[in-house]
């Protein structure tokens, strides 16, 4: 990958790991609050919503920050913020204040990934598909873990084990200030400037509707999977080894995305994951078992996959604004999510969570309509870096 910094790379990769271990802990935390709040699946989808609308709404806002100023420091502080607010929910007292910082859990979020991701897409140099599939799965890895970790951690020591998710976020922390050095070197000094291109914000809109709908599937797999296996008779750590499972698939998909969109272009990677989504669902539900858990694994594979391509097509799009742009497509995917696992709660509750979950197999659908008329967003050129500010 010519052009890429492993350095800078490594390290920002290591950030996004940290912080999607936090948020990865909190579908698997999602069974034992129902234990101990006595929830319904209207409340796991608005504790779902609190962390995905802190996390999504204020995170455009970090990356138009970061675009005018930069801001390095936003890094391990928003590791530090994202760690310790999930460390801490674990052990709330009540439902509303779990809820206020597992909120408060989702800013930390938000401060991260714009500023990591514009940093990441300049490291990339030509390869961005391919060096952002390296930041990527980061944090897929990351999302993976924290169930793992999480379902050990409590079985062992009870929700108060939850108090040691705060200590990954927080070591890399230190590390990435130690880099900030380094990171700073991607300045390129006064009369420097990014490279500019062609604004194309109808082409990011339809990004975005395809990004929505996507999620409508993702967060409603990730907050009732859990849920679903505990249903049909499994235990707690079985439903959240199947979710781990998906994670840890789609992680893999990462590797083999990033590089096949560099290679044949973003779009045709793009709709040919999103076309997967659906009947995979379809073949968990009806099929179960070992099957279905594979059926799974591929839904991960093919959505996790294109999170790296988005991003990229989204700074593609907005060349002049990649921040804002990373800050988009990650924000709206995460809020619309949110926002989704509400209805998709609300909908189990009144109905079923079979329904709710074949919902979640047809929102896919949209988002490949959508995704058919997209423009081809490919270019070789590298971003140039921006002034940054430690």
């Amino acid at each position: 990958m010519a052009g890429l910094d492993k350095r800078a790379m490594a390290a920002l990769s290591a950030g996004h790991l940290a912080t999607d271990f936090a948020n990865g802990a909190l579908p698997a935390l999602l069974p034992f609050y129902v234990v101990k709040f006595d929830l319904s699946y209207t409340l796991v989808g608005v504790t779902i919503l609190a962390w995905a609308a802190s996390s999504s709404v204020v995170q455009p806002l970090f990356g138009f920050f970061s675009d005018r100023r930069g801001a390095l420091w936003l890094l391990p502080a928003g590791l530090a913020v994202g760690g310790v607010g999930m460390a801490l929910a674990a052990v709330a007292p009540s439902y509303w204040t779990m809820l206020l910082l597992v909120t408060v859990s989702g800013f930390g979020t938000a401060a991260y990934h714009p500023e990591g991701s514009k940093f990441a897409a300049y490291a990339s140099g030509e390869r961005r598909a391919s060096g952002m599939s390296l930041f990527s799965i980061g944090g897929n890895m990351g999302y993976a873990l924290g169930p793992i970790v999480t379902t050990a951690l409590v079985l062992q020591f009870g929700l108060r084990g939850g108090l040691f998710l705060a200590l990954p976020p927080l070591a890399v922390a230190v590390l990435l200030r130690a880099r900030t050095r380094h990171l700073r070197s991607f300045s390129p000094g006064p009369g420097g400037a990014a490279q500019r291109g062609e604004e194309r914000p109808g082409a990011m809109a339809l990004l975005l509707g395809v990004i929505a709908f996507r999620s409508v599937a993702w967060f409603g797999l990730i907050a009732f999977v859990p849920l679903w296996e505990v249903a049909q008779g499994r235990s707690e750590a079985y439903g959240n080894r199947v979710l781990a499972f998906m994670l840890l698939a789609g992680g893999i998909g990462t590797l083999v995305a990033g590089p096949l969109a560099d290679r044949i272009g973003r779009r045709p990677v793009l709709l040919v994951s999103v076309a997967g989504i659906g009947p995979l669902i379809l073949l968990y539900l009806l099929v179960g078992g070992l099957a279905g858990a594979a059926a799974l694994a591929l839904v991960g594979v093919c959505v996790i996959g294109t999170f790296g391509v988005t991003m990229v097509m989204s700074q593609e799009y907005l060349p002049s604004h990649i921040g804002m742009a990373s800050g988009l497509s990650i924000g709206l995917s995460i809020g619309l999510g949110g926002m989704a696992a509400v209805g998709l709660g609300a909908l189990a509750d009144s109905v079923d969570l079979e329904s709710a979950l074949y919902v979640c197999a047809a929102a896919p659908v949209a988002a490949l309509a959508l995704g058919l008329t997209l423009p081809s967003s490919r270019t070789r050129r590298a971003l140039t870096p921006e002034p940054v500010v430690q």
